[in-house]
């Protein structure tokens, strides 16, 4: 259940941004768990919206690495039944450490109990943190536990946000994979183009990424999902500018391999899987259609092999 309202009360929360949802969020949800078994109440999740990046850097480009319906979604698929979605504005950002828990985390969302990541910093010029968190939560009758960043092999640092998000601008949806636990994918509507796909043989879907990362431009094996359902479909997407087709902005293109269909306002899920190349451009179309032939059989050759 995803609540603007606050309405449920007694509920023990993870509080953070949670983008992406990655493994050591999911770390931090089990805790919220067993914290919630504990007081035998509700578990949940308070976020914040917009992100507090957003609202403090409003012309930073693209950075999320998931849409808030999507990041939502994921937090209840941990097993976690509230999430809370917390407007961040001035009044929010101005708050003193001891008026945020009392006003918003007593008051306001009425909690029992409250996980943070360690080094999470809250209140007005990040004055608060675990220290200070464990204080305000014990005279306010909050139960409050901090959970120690986890590491990874691959990456041989603290899993976090910005390391999937430098993971994806350098293509390496395979490191994604691994940070998140799952396949790093995309949501989004899909939108009337040039039809120029079409006409060569390769029909796509195009979908703005609006607010979410750009990963690097070139060439993606992704799995698809149209309008939520059940399984999975083969496809091969590209993101980019279409330097061929002349300078464009920024444009997920997916073809879904053997099908046949009208995918115009359809919702598509996108699974990104593995870089195949770099964007490029060509001397015409018929060299771009020779080249996106050779990339269908390299996306369907990578799926198979999953």
């Amino acid at each position: 259940m995803v609540i603007g309202g606050y309405e449920p009360k007694g509920v023990v929360a993870a509080l953070g941004n949670f983008d992406g949802v990655h493994i050591g969020h999911q770390k931090l949800f089990e805790c919220v768990k067993d914290l919630a078994a504990e007081h035998g109440a509700p578990s949940g999740a308070v976020v914040f919206d917009p992100h507090p990046r957003r609202f403090f850097r409003p012309d930073d480009p693209p950075f999320l690495l998931s849409q808030p319906d999507d990041r939502d979604c994921f937090i209840r698929e941990c097993g976690l039944v509230h999430v809370f979605r917390l407007g961040f504005n001035r009044e929010l950002a101005s708050m003193s450490p001891e008026a945020f828990v009392q006003d918003v985390l007593k008051q306001r969302l009425g909690l029992a109990g409250v996980v943070t990541g360690d080094e999470f910093r809250f209140g007005a010029g990040r004055a608060g943190d675990s220290d200070v968190l464990t204080k305000l939560c014990r005279q306010s009758g909050i139960s409050y536990r901090a959970v120690t960043p986890i590491t990874a092999e691959m990456v041989d640092e603290k899993i976090g946000s910005s390391g999937v998000r430098d993971a994806l601008k350098r293509g390496d949806v395979k490191a994604a994979c691994q940070m998140l636990a799952r396949p790093w994918q995309v949501t989004g509507q899909v939108e009337v183009g040039q039809r120029i796909g079409r006409t060569i043989g390769f029909p796509t879907a195009n979908i703005r990424l609006g607010d979410v990362i750009h990963p690097r431009n070139g060439v993606y094996a992704v799995r698809v999902k149209i309008d939520g359902e059940a399984q999975y479909r083969q496809g091969v997407a590209n993101f980019g500018r279409k330097p061929t087709l002349g300078d464009h902005a920024p444009l997920l293109e997916t073809h879904i391999l053997d099908f046949d269909g009208d995918l115009y306002d359809r919702r598509l899920e996108i699974a990104f899987i593995d870089f195949l190349r770099d964007e490029r451009k060509f001397d015409g179309l018929d060299s771009l259609k020779a080249q996106i032939t050779n990339d269908r059989d390299a996306a369907r050759q990578v799926l198979v092999e999953l």
